[in-house]
């Protein structure tokens, strides 16, 4: 069944040749098979892989031991969160000395008061190897919290209970959710949103009654390439039902204080046209990409909602894209990004002027923290760059007072001026010009000898921002160049940023990410021997393209939960998340979609040729890239590869997409990540 092949390169599995046949062409797929994990045979696979991956990491052990103690012993134990105001009460999050999860914790009206421990989550894990805690939410009245459980890693959660005048679990429990739930005023009924338990789309709106104890359907997504969930606007007026895809937005509103009432569209949807929505006073805020591909502000009034109402108050720009608006009741603060970088615009509502909040670094990340109060002119910020650890600001709106109210502590002392960093553009082959963003320890010569890291992830417009890492100084302090290749496919450069890194265009993410490799050994960063690259998910379908179009030019790749089964999965509608990703990357049913999708797929793209030393990870419950994805990869490469590489697949059989539950054991997955890299720059320490 499982064998190991002469020259100890692994596993060899086994080949069942399966016919896969559309648009008049036919792929072979020998390890179709692998696509079903109650097969013991599957299991008995991945499990002779993880066997192999520890006979050759072994000898790593005691470094990643070090690695694992020297990352979390960088964090601090007992730490919290910076409470937040909500109805009289201070809320936030602590951990304690030993414990793997947090505790949920508040005080009534002021910090000084007693402390009451909502939740308590390292009682609540015990006896399970995942568990996670999601989309906890008060009741307006403060009386009864409402959270969701997943403990399975698959992103399905069961809604439960507690009454919070009593500190008693209630005898409730509403399955098969996505965990997040919002309250009427009424203090009794709550919305929420269900998955369907194949494809795991989240399609119906639910309402429950604790005084009925029942549950009834409020709405239904009948379009597959739409998600719905539900949410509370920060005005607490309403309860407000999104459903989205790629490149459309719906929005339902309803009365928060009459729960029985119909919800009204605010907008029907309409194909290419996004919007998002904000409630203050009498009048609602819009942001579309109407007539506007890096979106503009638009405001309305309450009854009337459609388009042909909205008054422009932000107009288009070509060059800065408008991401997000907080509504409060005297202030809008929006979220604009120009030059890759965000800005917070502060725009009081009595028509005073505007203003920028200032940023002293030349890159770095900045956002709209918790701001759950409407009525107030103090917003709360987040802030970090690749040398500056995450802290948290309160902002006055009005003086422009700027209080830092917590940074992340490294414990053990962390010497900012003991690392540099760098923000340059890449001219790739097209012409575009690529932000790259470095951070590296001390003095950087560039004679090519330098181990460099760069990491990349180019989809669904997601802009990778900097941001410090305690755990990638164990990288840096070994001599390692850190580099963010903010690639097309993200949103960085704005909307056409995004929309030149997609569907028929999807190729210039790898041809950036690629180019933005030869420019770091061009100038002397590190060279070939040296470079090394990561991505996750989507990034993982960047690391097979790239290994592909340039398999020589990598010394090392981590792949995490890589997507590389493009045509398959696309193919397959019943998998989890299908559907809404035809906009993405095309729906293949499309021969001309179908084609493009398969020049570039890496699974369906291996040749018998070298490839660089790869280490590919999963989870055996992972709810966005199934497992089965990287470990038919892992088998092809195995038979076609003509190297002497290490190839190593690590499967976690209690875990998903996002990795160990627990606050520290995540950090296991990174030390073994660490000791891969570091191991291959045969550095043993």
């Amino acid at each position: 069944m499982i064998e190991v092949n002469a020259q100890n390169k692994g596993p060899v599995c086994k080949k069942i040749e399966k016919e896969l046949s559309i648009h008049g062409d036919v792929r072979i797929d020998p390890y179709y098979w692998l696509n079903d994990r109650e097969d013991p045979e599957v299991i008995a696979y991945l499990n002779a892989e993880n066997e192999y991956t520890h006979s050759v990491m072994h000898k790593t052990e005691p470094f990643q031991k070090k690695l694992y103690d020297e990352i979390v012993n960088r964090i601090k134990k007992d730490d919290e969160t910076v409470p937040y105001l909500l109805n009289g009460y201070w809320y936030y999050v602590r951990y304690v000395e030993g414990g793997e999860y947090p505790l949920y914790c508040r005080r009534k009206g002021n910090l000084e008061a007693e402390e009451e421990i909502m939740l308590n989550v390292n009682e609540m894990a015990e006896g399970h190897a995942y568990y996670q805690v999601g989309g906890v939410s008060v009741s307006p009245d403060s009386k009864t919290i409402a959270f969701g459980v997943d403990n399975v890693s698959r992103r399905i959660y069961t809604i439960y209970f507690k009454d919070l005048v009593n500190n008693k679990i209630l005898d409730i429990s509403i399955p098969n959710t996505t965990g997040s739930a919002s309250w009427a005023n009424d203090n009794n009924t709550l919305f929420y949103s269900v998955r369907n338990e194949q494809t795991l789309r989240s399609e119906w709106i639910m309402k429950y009654s604790m005084a009925h104890d029942k549950s009834e359907e409020v709405y239904f997504e009948k379009d597959e390439t739409f998600t719905t969930f539900v949410y509370k606007s920060k005005s607490k007026k309403y309860i407000i039902i999104a459903s989205s895809s790629t490149l459309t937005n719906e929005y339902m509103y309803l009365d928060a204080g009459d729960p029985d009432g119909e919800f009204k569209v605010f907008q029907e949807r309409v194909r290419g046209i996004e919007y998002g929505i904000a409630h203050a006073e009498d009048k609602w805020y819009v942001l579309t990409n109407w007539d506007a591909i890096n979106f503009r502000l638009m405001e309305c009034e309450e009854g009337a909602t459609g388009k042909d109402n909205w008054k422009e108050v932000i107009a288009h720009r070509e060059d800065v894209l408008l991401e997000g608006i907080d509504a409060f009741r005297d202030y809008l603060v929006l979220s604009e990004r120009s030059n890759g970088l965000t800005h917070l615009r502060i725009m009081p509502s009595n028509g005073a002027k505007d203003h920028y909040m200032e940023v002293d670094e030349a890159a770095y990340s900045l956002w709209s923290d918790n701001n759950p109060e409407f009525d107030t002119e103090w917003f709360r910020v987040g802030y970090t760059s690749l040398i500056t650890p995450s802290s948290i600001f309160d902002y006055n709106m009005n003086t422009r007072e700027r209080v830092l109210k917590k940074e992340q502590e490294v414990v053990g002392g962390y010497d900012k001026s003991a690392y540099r960093t760098e923000r340059t553009f890449v001219t790739v082959r097209d012409g575009a010009n690529v932000p790259v963003s470095i951070v590296y320890k001390g003095e950087l010569t560039r004679d090519g000898k330098r181990p460099l890291l760069l990491y990349g992830y180019g989809s669904y417009g997601n802009s990778i921002d900097v941001y410090f890492s305690h755990s990638r100084l164990s990288l840096l302090d070994r001599g390692f160049v850190y580099v963010i290749a903010h690639i097309r496919g993200g949103e960085e450069m704005g909307r056409h940023w995004y929309d030149d890194g997609k569907l028929l265009k999807k190729k210039n993410t790898f041809y950036d990410f690629i180019d933005c490799g030869k420019y770091l050994i061009e100038e002397g960063y590190t060279s070939t021997p040296h470079l090394y690259a990561m991505g996750g998910s989507a990034g993982g379908l960047l690391m097979g393209a790239v290994i592909n179009l340039e398999p020589d030019m990598w010394n090392g790749v981590v792949a995490a939960v890589p997507f590389v089964d493009v045509v398959s999965t696309m193919l397959d509608e019943t998998i989890p998340l299908t559907t809404g990703e035809y906009d993405e990357w095309g729906n293949p049913n499309d021969e001309t979609y179908y084609k493009y999708i398969k020049s570039y797929s890496p699974y369906d793209n291996i040749e018998a040729k070298n490839y660089p030393n790869l280490l590919v990870t999963t989870g055996l419950h992972d709810s966005q890239v199934q497992y089965w994805e990287p470990a038919k990869w892992v088998a092809r490469l195995r038979e076609f590869k003509t190297d002497n590489n290490l190839l190593l697949l690590k499967t976690e059989m209690e875990q998903g997409h996002g990795g160990a539950s627990g606050r520290f054991q995540r950090f296991k997955d990174v030390a073994f990540e660490y000791a891969f890299l570091l191991s291959l720059e045969n550095i043993k320490e």
